[in-house]
């Protein structure tokens, strides 16, 4: 297993939620991880510099792709529409954070190997207090990451649904899980 150092990372991927650094270590490391609506690429780039290969897909690709490393594949998806871009693809890990489109939330389990892990961290019910998103369609509902893996046989490692105050004031709920074998 490689050494995890903070102090040889790139500050993009400081930026990177602890909830993914605490996880990304249980993904298995013998296939390819998506990292789904990537944004900038800060967990794809902690993901490439534990050693893992890296899918990661949005809309807008343009920032990861000037600052990845060999490691990654970037591609650009509109992950909104009724066709599936991702259909038939299986990933070791899928990493999702400050997302949800609930049309295909329940297309991640079945996109996990045996032994795949998914960690899951997004905005919750109550977060309109703070500010944006705060949208129903752009929340989770209470239990809702918890009910998905359920509904998917998943086994639940982590669970919260908590307020946090780090990187700004947020209600927040996050899961990881594994896909057992």
């Amino acid at each position: 297993m490689p050494v995890f150092n903070l102090t040889t990372l790139h500050s993009s991927q400081l930026d990177a939620s602890p909830w993914v650094r605490r996880f990304a270590s249980q993904i298995p490391k013998d296939g390819l991880v998506l990292d789904l609506a990537c944004g900038g690429g800060r967990h794809a780039n902690l993901l490439a510099n534990l050693g893992y290969s890296v899918l990661a897909v949005d809309q807008d690709v343009t920032v990861i792709e000037q600052n990845r490393g060999p490691l990654i594949q970037s591609q650009a998806l509109n992950l909104e529409l009724d066709e599936w871009p991702l259909e038939g693809q299986t990933f070791e890990g899928i990493v999702v954070t400050n997302y949800l489109f609930r049309p295909h939330l329940d297309r991640l389990p079945g996109m996990l190997t045996k032994g795949g892990v998914l960690i899951y961290e997004t905005f919750a019910q109550g977060n309109a207090q703070f500010g944006k998103p705060s949208s129903p369609n752009f929340l989770l509902n209470a239990g809702e990451l918890l009910a998905l893996a359920a509904r998917h046989g998943l086994k639940v490692f982590a669970y919260e649904d908590i307020y946090v105050d780090e990187p700004k004031p947020a209600m927040v709920q996050r899961l990881c899980a594994l896909k057992e074998g």
